[in-house]
């Protein structure tokens, strides 16, 4: 089921961002097969749902049969993935030159944080490395203090899983129609660069002066920001249009003609560096008087843009993500459900969790139709598991 049905991945095991696009595919109908070392995976949680949707098979990629038996697979597939460091796939055997001669049509998706080139690419790295690089560190955190360090969403799930994904989505659509495969080379920091598409904008306008939280989008603003209600709980407080604004500081009983003056699209210095922070302290002290729940009850049924702040356990028993079916609960675990949602190649819900490291070797080798003889060769010499 799902719109990817019936295509077949090969996902040498990685960290992070490749899991996370290797599930967003699977998540759509792909079969992935996630080639693991042998003796399991001390790096990786064995539950996290981003192994989810998988089988897994044991290879020593140091040996020489266990990279046979990997080409063997990929001989059958339409895409493979790797996570390496530049240059390490090639020195095992199984880089892009390789696994093209075998298989012409493969899509050869390349995971990594500063991107095959560049004076950086065989350095080391992670999330907050990558979206500092990018220019985007710098815009989150507080007006006049230091970036701050956000989960690593930005660069390892988004700038580097999900465009892995597309990537890969993109290059499978063209090799069908040429019957070519190609290299998709995903580098996080490119991914996180691609987020500032709007910003970039905006500076070329004059009206981003980039300086951390002085954007009206990164929390300079008083009518964009969180703020801590009178049980310590926190709201997202959002009425960046008009209408929403106008409504918002009526249902507040807050003077109109003083806070329009300081309403999107005000850009000016005087509204940055003066009325911005003298209205933010206001409206802190003002949601300081309800409870968060009390807030959400007050504002419930009008379009001001005002949420509340959810923790993971809340998040699930919220009544638009239980009407969404937004979670799901596999193997005792509550985790996201598959998205984004299709009307007609409707994908299957997760059914099981993620199998440990050799679950599946057999049945694997027996599906996709290995050949016995060099499964016997590989088993002899340690390269796969058994």
């Amino acid at each position: 089921m799902g719109p990817l049905a019936g295509v077949k991945i090969v996902e040498i095991a990685g960290l992070g961002a490749a899991p996370y696009g290797c599930m967003m595919l699977a998540d759509m109908g792909a079969e992935v097969i996630r080639v693991d070392r042998i003796g399991g995976r001390d790096d990786t949680p064995p539950t996290t749902p981003l192994l989810r949707n998988r089988r897994a098979i044991a290879v020593d990629l140091k040996k020489k049969e266990g990279i046979e038996t990997v080409l063997a697979l990929i001989e059958k597939a339409d895409i493979v993935v790797e996570a390496f460091r530049p240059g390490v796939a090639e020195r095992l055997g199984i880089g892009p030159e390789d696994c093209l001669k075998r298989n012409p049509r493969i899509v050869y998706g390349r995971m990594t944080g500063w991107g095959q080139t560049g004076p950086l690419a065989q350095r080391a790295g992670h999330d907050l490395n990558y979206i500092g690089l990018s220019g985007v560190l710098n815009q989150i955190g507080p007006t006049g203090g230091k970036p701050v360090v956000p989960l690593n969403v930005i660069g390892d799930f988004g700038g580097g899983g999900l465009l892995l994904a597309f990537g890969l989505a993109c290059a499978l659509f063209e090799a069908r129609q040429s019957g070519k495969g190609q290299v998709v080379d995903a580098a996080m920091v490119d991914g996180a660069i691609s987020f500032m598409a709007m910003f970039f904008g905006y500076r070329a306008e004059g009206q981003f002066n980039d300086k951390t939280g002085q954007h009206l989008l990164g929390g300079g603003a008083h009518y964009y920001d969180v703020y801590e209600a009178k049980d310590g709980k926190y709201l997202s407080v959002a009425p960046i249009e008009p209408q929403f604004y106008a409504k918002f500081i009526e249902m507040l009983g807050l003077d109109a003609a003083r806070y329009k003056t300081a309403a999107y699209p005000a850009f000016s210095e005087q509204t940055i560096e003066h009325d911005w922070p003298q209205l933010k302290a206001e409206l802190t002290e003002l949601f300081k008087t309800r409870t968060r729940d009390d807030w959400c009850e007050f504002f419930a049924g009008f379009d001001v843009c005002v949420e509340p702040v959810l923790t993971l356990e809340e998040a699930p028993q919220h009544p638009h993500n239980i009407a969404r079916n937004a979670f799901v609960e596999v193997g005792g675990l509550l985790q996201n459900a598959p998205a984004p949602r299709f009307s007609r190649t409707i994908n299957d819900l997760p059914k099981a969790p993620p199998p440990h490291a050799n679950a599946d070797t057999d049945a694997i080798i027996a599906d996709w139709g290995i050949d016995p003889d060099l499964v016997a060769r590989a088993r002899q010499a340690g390269g796969l598991g058994s």
